[in-house]
C-alpha cells in the first residue's frame, strides 16, 4: 500500500504542479489578451500560440491519465511530462518575450505616427497658407484684368475714334489739295506745285514766278497766284498757313538795302507774301511767316539748276488738329 500511496502523492503532486503553471499561463494569457485590445493585427499570432498551448495541457492531462491507469510506467512517464513541462515553460517565455515585442513594436509605430501626423498637419497648414495666397493673387489678378480690359475697350474706343478723325483730316487734306489745285490751274508746273506732305497741303512756289533776282517784291503774275491762292482759302476756317521762305546757299550781294545775309532775304519775302495773303482776305492770325534760309534745300548739288529749284517759297497748309490732340492728351 505504502508504494500505492506514495505513487498516488507524487502524482497528485504532479498533477498540482502542472495544474497550477497551467492555471497561471492561462490568466497570463488572458491578462495578456485583456491588455491587447488595440493590437489587433498581433491578436490572430497570440490565440495560435494561446491555442496551441492549450493543445500541449490537453496532451499533458491525456499523460497524466495515462500516467494514473498505468502506474507501473511512472518513471518514463514523469520523465516526458517533466519534459513537456519545460516546452511549456519555454512557451510561455517565448510569449511574454513576443508580448514584449509587440508592446515596443507598437509604442514605436504609435511614436512615428504622431511624428508623420505632425509633419502632415504642418504640411497641410503650409498648403492652406499657400492656397490662400494664391487664391489672393487670382482675385487681385482678376480685378487686373478687368481693369485692363476695361482699359483696352476705351482705348480701342479712342484709337477708333481717332482713325475716324484721321480719316476726316485726310479726306479734308486731300479736298484742300483739289480745292487749291483748281484754283491755281493754269500756272506752269515747273513754278508752281501742289502735293501733299505728312498730313499736309504744300504749295511750292518758284522764285521766278515770284521775284526777281535779290528782290523782295512780288511779280505781277505771283500777285496773281497769290490771290487766287487766298481766294480758295478764304472759307476754310480749320486750316494754318505757314510762309516758308527759301533760298540758294550764294550769299547775298554786298550793299543790298536791309538785307545782311540770306535770313534776311527769305524772312522779308516770306512777310510779303503774307501781306498779299491778308490784303487779299485772310485773317493774319492764321498765316505764320518764316525764313529758312539756305538751310532746307532740294537739292544739295552746287549747279545752277540745283540752286534754282532751291529758290522758292512754300506755302504750307495744315488743317487743324485740335480734336484729335484733345484725344491724344486723354491718352
Amino acid at each position: 500500500m505504502f508504494p500505492s500511496s506514495l505513487f498516488r502523492y507524487t502524482s497528485v503532486a504532479l498533477m498540482s504542479t502542472f495544474l497550477l503553471g497551467s492555471c497561471t499561463t492561462t490568466k497570463k494569457y488572458n491578462s495578456l489578451l485583456a491588455q491587447k485590445v488595440r493590437l489587433e493585427r498581433e491578436k490572430a499570432d497570440s490565440q495560435s500560440a494561446l491555442s496551441k498551448a492549450r493543445k500541449e495541457s490537453a496532451d499533458l492531462s491525456k499523460q497524466v491519465a495515462t500516467l494514473t491507469e498505468y502506474r507501473s510506467q511512472l518513471a518514463a512517464d514523469t520523465t516526458l511530462l517533466g519534459s513537456t513541462l519545460r516546452k511549456t515553460q519555454t512557451l510561455y517565455g517565448d510569449l511574454s518575450n513576443t508580448y514584449d515585442k509587440l508592446i515596443k513594436n507598437h509604442d514605436r509605430l504609435m511614436a512615428n505616427s504622431a511624428l508623420e501626423t505632425s509633419t502632415l498637419s504642418k504640411d497641410l497648414a503650409r498648403r492652406d497658407d499657400e492656397l490662400k495666397k494664391l487664391s489672393e493673387t487670382l482675385t487681385k489678378n482678376r480685378s487686373q484684368l478687368d481693369q485692363l480690359s476695361k482699359d483696352l475697350k476705351s482705348r480701342e474706343e479712342r484709337l477708333n475714334e481717332l482713325e475716324r478723325i484721321l480719316a476726316e483730316k485726310d479726306k479734308a487734306v486731300n479736298a484742300l489739295r483739289a480745292k487749291v489745285s483748281n484754283a491755281l490751274l493754269g500756272f506752269n508746273s515747273k513754278d508752281l506745285s501742289v502735293d501733299v506732305r505728312n498730313g499736309k497741303v504744300y504749295v511750292s512756289l518758284s522764285e521766278q514766278l515770284l521775284f526777281k533776282s535779290g528782290s523782295t517784291k512780288v511779280d505781277a503774275k505771283g500777285q496773281d497766284a497769290l490771290r487766287k491762292l487766298a481766294a480758295a482759302l478764304k472759307d476754310q476756317q480749320d486750316v494754318n498757313v505757314v510762309v516758308e521762305g527759301h533760298t540758294d546757299d550764294v550769299p547775298v550781294a554786298r550793299g543790298t538795302a536791309g538785307m545782311q545775309d540770306n535770313w534776311d532775304l527769305s524772312v522779308l519775302r516770306a512777310t510779303e507774301i503774307t501781306r498779299i495773303l491778308t490784303t487779299a482776305g485772310l485773317a493774319g492770325t492764321k498765316i505764320t511767316p518764316s525764313g529758312r534760309a539756305q538751310n532746307v534745300p532740294l537739292d544739295a548739288a552746287k549747279t545752277a539748276e540745283a540752286r534754282q529749284k532751291n529758290r522758292r517759297t512754300e506755302i504750307i497748309l495744315t488743317p487743324k488738329l485740335d480734336e484729335l490732340f484733345q484725344i491724344l492728351e486723354a491718352n
